[in-house]
C-alpha cells in the first residue's frame, strides 16, 4: 500500500530528476520511472560484467562499441541488443551456477558464468575471441574504499567502487553551456555520458559536491538516507559518444578548464559517488522530495 510521503527538511530542496541502472558493466543504461534500492545500489545495477580469458574486465575505456549494447529489464530477466545482432535474453540468475573468478580493478570476485551463448553473442559483437559474461554472486560481499566511506562498510556489485553516483542535472547543463560558447555549431551532451544512477534537479550547478547527506521521501511513507562520499573521478568515457561509440575528445578538454578536483589529488571529477545509510528495500520514484545538509 501506498502511504503518506514523509517530509524531508534541510537546507537544500530538491527534485530526483532521474533514475538510470546499467545492468551490464559499461554497456548502455536503462532509464526507469520508479527503482528498488537494494544494499548494493538500484537492483540489479551492474549485475553482469564483460571479462576476457584472463577474467579482466572489458570497459568502453578499450572498447567503445559496449556503449552500443543496449539492455531492456523485465520482472524475468534482460534482454541485450546491439546492432547487426539477434537480441540475448539473459536470466537473472543462471539456471547452472557455474563458477567464474571476475577481477574488477583491485578486487578478484567470485561471479557465476552467464553461459556459452552470452560469451559468443559478446565475442562476436566486440570482436575479440573467448569473452565470458559473469554475473555478480550476491552471496559476495564487495566493499567499498573504508577510507572514503569513513569506516562504514557499503557493498558493491561490479560498479567501479560505490553504491550509487549522484549527479546534479544544472552540472551537466553548465557544462553544455561551456561546450557552446566553445563550438555553438556542436550539439550538447546528455547525462548519459556521465553514467549516473541518481540524478537531481532544483539545484545550482556542482551542488551535488557540497551535500552531507540527502534524505529522499518514498511515495510509499519510506525513508531513504544517502551519503555521498567521494568525488568520481572522471575517466576517457565521457569521450565516447553513447549513441554512436564515436570518440569525442571535447567532453574532457572542457572539464580540465574547470573540474581539476584538489580532494583527488587534481583528478577530474563530476558526480558524486555514494553509500547507502538508510532505506534499503524501498523504492525510489522520478518526482520525489529530496531534503540534504550542507558539507561545510
Amino acid at each position: 500500500m501506498t502511504g503518506e510521503p514523509v517530509s524531508v527538511s534541510g537546507d537544500v530542496r530538491a527534485r530526483v530528476a532521474g533514475l538510470y541502472v546499467y545492468p551490464v558493466k559499461s554497456c548502455a543504461g536503462v532509464a526507469l520511472n520508479d527503482a528498488q534500492l537494494s544494499p548494493t545500489g538500484l537492483a540489479l545495477d551492474r549485475a553482469w560484467m564483460v571479462v576476457d580469458a584472463q577474467s579482466q574486465l572489458l570497459t568502453q575505456r578499450q572498447w567503445p562499441r559496449m556503449a552500443l549494447v543496449r539492455p531492456r529489464m523485465d520482472a524475468d530477466g534482460l534482454t541485450l541488443t546491439a546492432p547487426d545482432m539477434p537480441p540475448l535474453r539473459l536470466p537473472l540468475e543462471p539456471a547452472e551456477k557455474r563458477p567464474l573468478c571476475a577481477q574488477v580493478w583491485q578486487h578478484t570476485v567470485d561471479a557465476w558464468d552467464a553461459g556459452d551463448a552470452a560469451a559468443q553473442w559478446l565475442s562476436d559483437f566486440l570482436q575479440k575471441s573467448d569473452l565470458r559474461l559473469a554475473r555478480f554472486n550476491p552471496a559476495v560481499q564487495r566493499l567499498s574504499d573504508m577510507h572514503w566511506t569513513q569506516g562504514i562498510k557499503a557493498v558493491n556489485q561490479f560498479a567501479d567502487g560505490y553504491p550509487l553516483l549522484v549527479l546534479g542535472a544544472a552540472a551537466v547543463a553548465a557544462l553544455n553551456q561551456r561546450l557552446h560558447d566553445a563550438d555553438p555549431a556542436r550539439p550538447p551532451v546528455t547525462l548519459a555520458r556521465f553514467r549516473p544512477n541518481l540524478v537531481l534537479s532544483d539545484i545550482q550547478a556542482h551542488d551535488e559536491d557540497r551535500l552531507a547527506e540527502i534524505r529522499i521521501a518514498t511515495q510509499a511513507g519510506g525513508l531513504v538516507r544517502l551519503k555521498p562520499v567521494k568525488p568520481c573521478t572522471r575517466c576517457p568515457i565521457p569521450d565516447i559518444d553513447p549513441g554512436t561509440a564515436a570518440p569525442d575528445p571535447r567532453v574532457l578538454a572542457a572539464l580540465a578548464a574547470y573540474r581539476a578536483d584538489p580532494r583527488v589529488g587534481g583528478v577530474l571529477t563530476f558526480g558524486m559517488n555514494a553509500i547507502i545509510l538508510e532505506g534499503v528495500g524501498q523504492t525510489l520514484h522520478v518526482g520525489d522530495a529530496v531534503g540534504a545538509d550542507w558539507n561545510f
